[in-house]
């Protein structure tokens, strides 16, 4: 049970939001019945700042990109050879993953941290006595390594999961990771010292994330770029601008006190990582990124990236309306510039994916019609088009050029010229953010498992930050 209810999406909107939400439909609805033309001028102002500051974090990334150092191979170990490292949990929620059980153990195994020290809590369902049994054949005899089963019950996540697993955990620090990931080596250990470094008030670290089968397909390669700027660069800006940091699913290094004073992962919300991290910031925590990698598989086929990116943009949104519950509480919380900060990330997101092809369908639509009489707007009409122009022509420059960028540093320039396609990629993202609104309505709690391949001996290697 989340310690804290009221930032539970056990209940996705309350019920001001509803009314809020309905009557904003009921207004643009008529507004667009009545007059068209001005409406569409009126919605465009008001995004319009939005969408600015969006492309002005992106912006700050660039910066981040190209002035932060990325070493070349993993970091050695610390020096100190009498450390006395404390017991770190590794918690491992699976489910269908049988065929995944070799390479997950292949990888802990190469984390370079004290046998009799670590924690390792593989976290299976009831039902899923395969992945149990795989599991069981590959830790025999090795220390530290046990297996949890989670009983029966609703909602069927991953965050229940590991809610379920944290009181069973015995250490003082504790890390996510997924079936498919290949930490650096050195990460736990990279982490620890952060942590000891650092003052007290450093509640978690985020690793770096990246992909180790970027040529798989088309939407591979576009996936890679996307979360290579978003590890590289945007969360580092975000974190260097003091903003809240949305965690990404894998790869979490908390200290534990930091993990139950904000109450753990919402059972209810389906991207528990990105909840997490905005209410860690809430309740007076730092959230870093660590600059160690954890390798991990883009979705194969475009089926497995629809579902994945379906079950993201539900969860931001469940996060979004959660959070934005009590606006001024969270304004008190973050302060002015987090609470910005929170909306223009999770907001931002959220509504590029749902303008971004209405912007076609409108310009389409005027030059199927033939009706080009505000086509380019004459008067007051052509600020606010111009406007939005220069933007939209801002918003599109200032990605490609930071997806060019941080895939250029990690992959090669034959990967990071496909950053031209983008826009072809976030129409993608779009129809995936239109299915989760039907998704949130008909089946807010429903996870949406995303499958993985079977990693091959070539892909099963801990891969260094520039490439393979």
């Amino acid at each position: 049970m989340l310690q804290h209810p009221r930032l539970s999406a056990a209940a996705p909107m309350v019920l001001w939001q509803k009314a809020a939400l309905f009557a904003v439909v009921i207004v643009v609805a008529a507004a667009l019945w009545t007059d068209s033309e001005i409406t569409a001028a009126v919605v465009m102002t008001l995004l319009t700042p939005a969408f600015l500051c969006v492309s002005v974090l992106r912006t700050f990334a660039v910066h981040e990109v190209l002035n932060a150092p990325l070493r070349s191979s993993p970091a050695p170990p610390p020096a100190e050879p009498d450390v006395d490292w404390p017991v770190y949990s590794i918690l491992l929620p699976l489910y269908r993953e049988a065929h995944m059980a070799a390479s997950i153990v292949a990888a802990l195994e190469r984390l370079k941290w004290p046998a009799e020290k670590r924690d390792i809590i593989f976290i299976t369902e009831a039902d899923d006595t395969a992945t149990r049994f795989a599991l069981q054949t590959e830790i025999h005899g090795r220390a530290g390594m046990r297996i949890v089963t989670v009983p029966p019950g609703s909602p069927r996540t991953k965050p229940r999961a590991l809610m379920y697993a944290l009181p069973l955990a015995t250490g003082a620090f504790v890390v996510v990771y997924d079936a498919e990931d290949d930490p650096e080596p050195s990460q736990l250990q990279e982490a620890y010292v952060r942590f000891t470094e650092s003052g007290p008030d450093l509640g978690c670290l985020q690793a770096r994330l990246n992909i180790y089968n970027p040529d798989k397909s088309w939407t591979t390669r576009q996936f890679t770029l996307e979360y290579t700027a978003l590890f590289d660069a945007i969360l580092p800006a975000i974190e260097r601008l003091s903003l809240p940091v949305p965690l990404g699913g894998t790869s979490n290094h908390f200290r534990r006190e930091a993990l139950e004073n904000s109450g753990g992962w919402d059972p209810y919300n389906v991207t528990e990582d990105a909840d997490l991290g905005i209410r860690l910031a809430r309740m007076g925590w730092r959230v870093e990124m660590l600059n160690s990698t954890t390798w991990e598989e883009a979705p194969p086929t475009n089926a497995i990236w629809l579902g994945q990116r379906t079950r993201w943009l539900k969860g931001w949104m469940q996060t979004s309306l959660v959070h934005l519950r009590e606006p001024a509480r969270l304004l008190s919380d973050l302060g002015l510039g987090g609470f910005i900060g929170f909306n223009v990330l999770m907001g931002g997101v959220i509504l590029s994916a749902l303008v971004h092809p209405l912007v076609y369908v409108y310009a389409f639509w005027k030059l199927g019609t033939g009706d080009l009489s505000l086509w380019p707007p004459q008067g007051w009409q052509a600020i606010i088009w111009w406007s939005g122009v220069a933007n939209l022509a801002f918003a599109y420059t200032v990605a490609i050029v930071l997806a060019f960028l941080a895939g250029w540093r990690r992959h090669g320039v034959r990967l990071a010229a496909r950053a031209v396609l983008m826009p072809l990629y976030w129409m993608m993202i779009s129809a995936a953010a239109y299915r989760a609104i039907v998704d949130l309505i008909r089946s807010p709690f429903h996870w949406r498992k995303t499958e993985h391949a079977a990693r091959s001996s070539a892909n099963s290697l801990t891969f260094g930050p520039e490439g393979r």
